[in-house]
C-alpha cells in the first residue's frame, strides 16, 4: 500500500515489502549474485527489473585476538594521537597569532596521552566480560536473483547464453602415425575350411 505525498504523487511504503517475481538464479555467495547482475546490466537488461535477496540471515563474530594491557594502550594511544591531530591542525589554521608545528606535536602527545588513559582505564573495567577483540558481520547462507515474471526468460537467455562452447579438438603427437581420412580397408576372409571324411575300411 502507498502513501499520497503532498505533491499529488504516490510514496514508497513505509515498511519494506518482499520483491514478487520468479527466481533467476541462486548463488553461494553476494559476489556471484552481483557478478549476475552486472552481466545482465552489460547486456542492456532493465537492472531495475532485478533484486538480490538474502535468505538465512545470520550474525557472525569473528574473534580477531586477544586483549592485553599492552595492546590496549597502543590502541587507545593512536586513537587519541589522530583526535590530537585534528585538534592541532585546526588550531594551527584558525590561530590568529599563527600556532607553529610545536603546538600540533603538543596536542598529538596530549591526545595520546588521554586516548591511552581512556583505553586503559576502559580495559580495566571490562577486562572480565570480554578480552578479546571481534569483528560483527551479517552475512545469508544463500542469495537469490529474483526477476519479473515477464522478463525471466529474457535474463535467463543473456545470463547462460545461447552458444555453447565447443572444444578445439587435440592435436596428434608428433610420434602418432598421420590421420587418414580413408575408410579402413577389412582383411581378406579366410578360405572355408575342408569338410572332414572319415576313414574308409580299405584303408585299415
Amino acid at each position: 500500500m502507498s502513501n499520497q505525498s503532498p505533491f499529488g504523487g504516490r510514496s514508497p511504503a513505509l515498511f519494506p515489502v518482499l520483491p514478487k517475481g520468479e527466481v533467476l538464479a541462486t548463488y553461494a555467495t553476494y559476489f556471484e549474485a552481483q557478478e549476475a547482475v552486472d552481466q545482465l546490466a552489460k547486456a542492456d537488461f532493465p537492472v531495475k527489473q532485478l533484486s538480490i535477496v538474502g535468505n538465512d540471515l545470520k550474525s557472525v563474530e569473528r574473534v580477531t585476538g586477544k586483549l592485553t594491557w599492552g595492546r590496549v594502550a597502543l590502541a587507545g594511544a593512536a586513537s587519541g594521537a589522530w583526535l590530537g591531530v585534528f585538534f592541532g591542525l585546526l588550531f594551527f589554521i584558525f590561530s590568529p597569532a599563527g600556532a607553529g608545528l610545536p603546538f600540533v606535536l603538543a596536542a598529538v602527545l596530549i591526545g595520546a596521552g588521554f586516548g591511552m588513559l581512556f583505553g586503559l582505564v576502559s580495559y580495566g573495567l571490562n577486562r572480565r566480560r570480554r578480552d578479546f577483540t571481534s569483528t560483527m558481520q551479517v552475512i545469508a547462507s544463500n542469495y537469490q536473483v529474483i526477476v519479473e515474471s515477464a522478463l525471466v526468460n529474457r535474463a535467463r537467455n543473456l545470463l547462460h547464453g545461447h552458444v555453447a562452447d565447443v572444444a578445439a579438438a587435440p592435436l596428434p603427437h608428433p610420434s602418432e602415425p598421420p590421420y587418414s581420412a580413408a575408410p579402413p580397408t577389412e582383411p581378406p576372409a579366410a578360405p572355408p575350411a575342408a569338410p572332414f571324411a572319415p576313414p574308409s575300411r580299405d584303408s585299415v
